[in-house]
This record gives C-alpha cells, sequence and structure tokens, in this order.
C-alpha cells in the first residue's frame, strides 16, 4: 500500500475512533447511593524526558530510520516493525538494516511498508547496480547524483503514484531501500 493511501487511512481510522468515543454513552448520571467511593490520589505524571537522538554513528533501528510522527501513526494502527537482514540480489549487506511494517496479527496481504538502509562503499555499490541490471531491474539517474534502480514496471506487483515498485536508492556511502520510489521520501537516516 503506498505510504499516501496508508497515512490516508490512519487518519481515516482515527477519526473514526474519536466519532465512536464521542458516540459512545456516557456514564449513569445518578449513581447507585449506596455505592462508597473512596477517594484515591492520582500517579504521578510521569515526567517528559525525550528519548536521547541517535549519533552519526549509532546503527538505525526500524524506529528510528523513519520519523516518530509516521512510527506514532503506524502504532495506533496496530502496524509494527520487523527487522531483518539488508539484502541485494541475493547477497546480505553487513551492517545494513531492513524493516517491514505491517500489522502481523491480521492475515497477509499487501499492506506492508519496506523501508531499509546500509553503509556501502562504491565499489561494492557498483557491483550491487550491476547485479539489480542482470536480473532486469531499471537505472535511473538521481537529480542529486544517487542512482535508483528499480524493479521493472512489467513484473512490480505494489506501485506508488508513478508506477515505480520496489527501489534502491544508491547515493554517496550508502543504499536505501523502499517497497515503492515514494517510500524512499520517508527514510530519515541518517539524522541530521
Amino acid at each position: 500500500m503506498p505510504a499516501n493511501r496508508l497515512l490516508g487511512t490512519v487518519a481515516v481510522l482515527a477519526l473514526s475512533a474519536l466519532a465512536l468515543t464521542a458516540c459512545a454513552g456516557s456514564p449513569e448520571a445518578n449513581p447507585d447511593p449506596t455505592t462508597s467511593s473512596v477517594p484515591t490520589t492520582a500517579a504521578p505524571e510521569p515526567s517528559a524526558s525525550a528519548a536521547p537522538e541517535p549519533t552519526a554513528d549509532a546503527a538505525p533501528t526500524c524506529e528510528t530510520l523513519i520519523s516518530d510522527s509516521l512510527v506514532a501513526d503506524y502504532e495506533k494502527i496496530g502496524v509494527t516493525a520487523q527487522e531483518s537482514p539488508f539484502y541485494i540480489a541475493g547477497q546480505a549487506i553487513e551492517g545494513g538494516l531492513r524493516c517491514m511494517w505491517a500489522n502481523f496479527d491480521q492475515p497477509a496481504g499487501d499492506s506492508g511498508q519496506i523501508y531499509g538502509w546500509a553503509k556501502m562503499s562504491d565499489a561494492d555499490a557498483d557491483a550491487a547496480q550491476q547485479a539489480l541490471l542482470a536480473e532486469g531491474w531499471v537505472r535511473e539517474d538521481a537529480a542529486d547524483g544517487g542512482v535508483y534502480i528499480t524493479e521493472s514496471h512489467d513484473t512490480a506487483i505494489v506501485t506508488d503514484d508513478e508506477g515505480y515498485g520496489m527501489t534502491y536508492l544508491f547515493a554517496a556511502g550508502q543504499v536505501t531501500v523502499a517497497d515503492t520510489k515514494q517510500g524512499l521520501l520517508l527514510i530519515e537516516w541518517p539524522k541530521a
């Protein structure tokens, strides 16, 4: 499911939950007079200390690879992440991370989102690109000097609004992957 449709679904679900809460009945106006209530002390509020920002040398996690707000939106609708090794053309990329975000309690479907990141030397990037091209993937230069390698339009199962399926972006010293080219825009690693 493209990110914009997933975020639209998040908004619809959130509004539905709000409407259901507003429509739910209020507690009885006249509680049973025979019931006594015991005053309680409110629990102390937890301190609002933000999680520390990851450093440039830190390894990403599924939760830090994308924005905090997107993680929160996913969690609101029961979407969680499963971490796995980062592969390109059957080759594991050491230190890489690939995250599948989905509702794993539901039957399988096309509702998962994939985001991944790995450090990569120029020589390894060239070899990985050649391996993908040999499998029928398509190369496209990125405006900022990087290189997109995307699955063929003829074989892509899930595509974004522009018709791109799973796409790798090779840039200086790194590679990212998402289930669609537009999904690459949601990856925020390394943190600035």
